[in-house]
């Protein structure tokens, strides 16, 4: 009987010894681990908005290169004007492949001191030309694109009215591109385009113009400084 109790003994020796080797493995009392803390990354603050005020007053005033007139004087009233004596291409007229809004949103945002009318329309982000070639003669625009392509009409199918202009309702004007979209805020829109230019010259419009004038400046000018360009803006 003692042989068969201490065989007995033996043979469970083994499995004792494996619960006891189990039981410091998942031991959580057990001081002698090191436990590595893994510190969290610190997030990067968020740079606070610049609320910086700028007075666009020297952009309204400062001279148009060329032309003897203002900015101011170029958007009051909105019109588009056109002199025989002087040479063709934006602002005198426009010609089809003139960067109207380039040159715009330039003079009324950069310093023209510093920069060309044309600072804007360098850069590289529009087409430099466009993609097919414009006709020197009547209907000078190219012809039109489509799949299957469309046949240029060769100016025969044209048809100018002459009626009268009281027979015509406005439904919309832009005489300086850029003017009445960057220009006059949404809720305006209506407003001024149901209205004329002697109404511009009336100064009806300019609170709207040099309010929307100066909204877009605080917002841009850092951008445009960052660019390396010099807006015609001053800190207020």
């Amino acid at each position: 009987m003692t042989n068969n109790k201490t065989l007995r003994a033996l043979s469970l020796a083994p499995a004792m010894l494996a619960l006891t080797l189990l039981s410091g493995c998942f031991d959580d009392d057990d001081d002698s681990e090191d436990v590595i803390v893994v510190p969290s990354a610190t997030p990067t603050p968020t740079p606070a908005p610049t609320n910086a005020n700028f007075d666009v007053t020297p952009c309204l005033e400062q001279a148009i290169p060329g032309t003897g007139f203002t900015v101011a004087e170029a958007v009051v009233p909105d019109t588009l004007t056109l002199n025989f004596a002087a040479g063709a291409g934006f602002p005198n007229g426009r010609l089809l492949q003139d960067p109207v809004i380039d040159v715009t949103l330039a003079v009324i945002f950069l310093d023209l001191s510093v920069h060309s009318p044309a600072a804007l329309a360098t850069l590289p982000l529009n087409p430099s030309e466009n993609d097919v070639a414009f006709p020197d003669s009547f209907p000078f625009l190219a012809a039109a694109q489509g799949s299957p392509p469309i046949a240029a009409p060769g100016g025969a199918s044209f048809t100018f009215r002459t009626d009268d202009p009281s027979t015509y309702v406005r439904v919309d004007r832009m005489g300086m591109p850029a003017v009445s979209t960057a220009l006059i805020g949404t809720d305006r829109k209506t407003a001024y385009n149901d209205a004329s230019p002697a109404d511009d010259v009336a100064g009806k419009f300019v609170p709207d113009l040099s309010a929307q004038l100066t909204g877009l400046t605080n917002a841009l000018a850092d951008d445009l400084t960052d660019a390396g360009l010099t807006p015609c803006a001053k800190p207020a």
